[in-house]
């Protein structure tokens, strides 16, 4: 079944071959061609791209799109290939590894990236997603922009599956859309390092979470799941929330307060949503004349490129990071080719530095 797009253009080209529009004619403006085919304007854009890059329109800015001398024009040649890349941080933490790895499948195959960033704003997800559908994109890979609280941009996303444009999510993915996904098995992961620090002797443990993401819904439940395998100790358990938007100053001031509580009652350890949280603990609890890890423990997420080099070295869970961007980019060209993917989830490996230790 041809896809809304293809009738489009291929409806326009019958009627631009067949002489309707002669060379030179103006064609039907984007709202009317919506309301002809009852399609949305993203579908017209689309059709229109391929049209011009075929060399039946022209454009001229501001006046609309014309019929081009289609007969005397040169073959098309193969038009640009891209790939969108949207993520919700670009340049700093763990995304440049990430953005690496899917160019470097990416470049290999001819394919040019087109990156966006969101700040983890759904606003900005959805001027980049529209910004990328004006243009001439192959498939997308994306991570979702607060993926625990964010629906409103599901709409974009079903109108690219509408328009067989392929889409994989890393990271985390949004519920009741059929797009495959990369992402951490955060919950086990956390299960396990709270598991661990409650081998080592730790009970008071401090559990921080950002909860306007999956990633960090997902890691709190996993830390709730580990006091739940030990129900004697689940009054002592305690979990910090906040969200992207939150001043992290105000999120230090009150994990300080539990710092500062009298030593029989202060958590004795915190695990955190990521690595840049558990840096800035490390740095509360030096202000705070604790040390780590004789009076605190701290671990963190991510295996970020700078936690081997804190004093002392974190304690943290390996986030895949450029592989995890090859796979994206690999099952993206999969799926542009046709071919069946799935999704995949990856273990995080625990790795033990200095920031923890063995409670007396």
């Amino acid at each position: 079944m041809a896809n809304k797009y293809d009738i489009v253009k291929e409806g326009l080209k019958k009627l631009i071959l067949s002489g309707d529009y002669e060379v030179n004619d103006r064609l039907p403006t984007e709202s009317e061609l919506m309301a002809e085919y009852g399609v949305s304007r993203y579908t017209i854009r689309r059709a229109m791209q391929d049209l011009e890059v075929d060399h039946y329109i022209y454009r001229i800015q501001g006046g609309g799109m014309f019929v081009d001398d289609w007969r005397h024009s040169e073959p098309a040649k193969s038009s640009d290939r891209n790939i969108g890349v949207i993520t919700t941080h670009l340049t700093s933490y763990i995304f440049p590894q990430i953005v690496s790895g899917i160019d470097d499948v990416i470049s290999e195959q001819g394919y040019s990236l087109i990156l966006s960033n969101t700040h983890n704003d759904p606003s900005r997800e959805r001027k980049a997603l529209v910004s990328l559908m004006g243009k001439s994109i192959d498939g997308f890979i994306v991570e979702p922009t607060q993926s625990a609280l964010n629906q409103e941009n599901l709409d974009l996303y079903r109108e690219l599956e509408a328009l067989h444009i392929p889409v994989v999510f890393i990271n985390a993915k949004y519920a009741g859309l059929n797009a495959p996904s990369l992402t951490t098995d955060d919950t086990q992961a956390m299960r396990d390092i709270t598991n661990y620090l409650i081998e080592q002797g730790h009970e008071r443990i401090l559990g921080v979470f950002q909860v306007d993401d999956n990633q960090g819904v997902d890691r709190m439940d996993g830390f709730m799941q580990a006091y739940r395998q030990h129900p004697q100790l689940s009054i002592y358990g305690a979990t910090m929330m906040y969200q992207t938007s939150d001043s992290r100053a105000t999120l230090m001031k009150r994990i300080g307060s539990l710092l500062t509580q009298p030593q029989e009652s202060r958590p004795t350890a915190v695990v955190a949503y990521n690595d840049q949280i558990a840096i800035r603990i490390l740095d509360l609890a030096n202000s705070l004349g604790l040390k780590v890890p004789e009076d605190l423990s701290v671990v963190g997420f991510d295996d970020y490129t700078l936690s081997k080099y804190m004093t002392p070295s974190l304690t943290t869970l390996r986030h895949v990071q450029a592989q995890m961007g090859r796979d994206a980019a690999t099952m993206l060209l999969k799926m542009i080719r046709g071919e069946a993917v799935a999704s995949i989830q990856y273990p995080a490996e625990l790795i033990l530095r200095n920031s923890t230790s063995k409670l007396d």
